[in-house]
């Protein structure tokens, strides 16, 4: 075992969930293929190429366009340099905050959450690492 490839979310709009993605949290379609004979189409998102790092596989199935989202999953979390602005750019580009950036109680450490257009949450964790 080396490392995790992806993530796979279900999505009910594959167009909005891009924009979100790419918009609001910067990232880059890397690569997208369509299955329509077979009722999917999948997009799998990322910072970076999938060779280094692991990315975010939007599938959408078609024709349903809502789903559960369950008591099981918890969230995505992505390194931000500035929890405040990141909150800040999420909000000028249309996105939902659950949770105001702040320290997280019994720590150091800035975080935020976020909701992606299908209601799948993100914390944002405001990461400084010494080089």
């Amino acid at each position: 075992m080396k490392r995790i490839l992806h993530t796979m979310l279900r999505v009910g709009d594959m167009q909005t969930s891009i924009r979100f993605y790419q918009q609001v949290l910067g990232m880059k379609v890397l690569r997208t293929f369509d299955r329509p004979e077979e009722g999917y189409s999948l997009c799998f998102i990322g910072y970076g190429e999938e060779q280094k790092n692991s990315v975010i596989e939007l599938t959408c199935n078609h024709g349903i366009s809502v789903y559960d989202i369950g008591n099981a999953f918890g969230h995505i979390a992505i390194e931000v340099h500035d929890c405040k602005a990141a909150c800040q750019h999420v909000k000028d580009n249309g996105g939902k905050i659950i949770r105001e950036a702040g320290l997280l109680a019994g720590s150091q450490e800035v975080i935020a959450f976020i909701t992606d257009p299908d209601g799948y949450k993100i914390e944002l964790i405001e990461k400084n690492w010494a080089n």
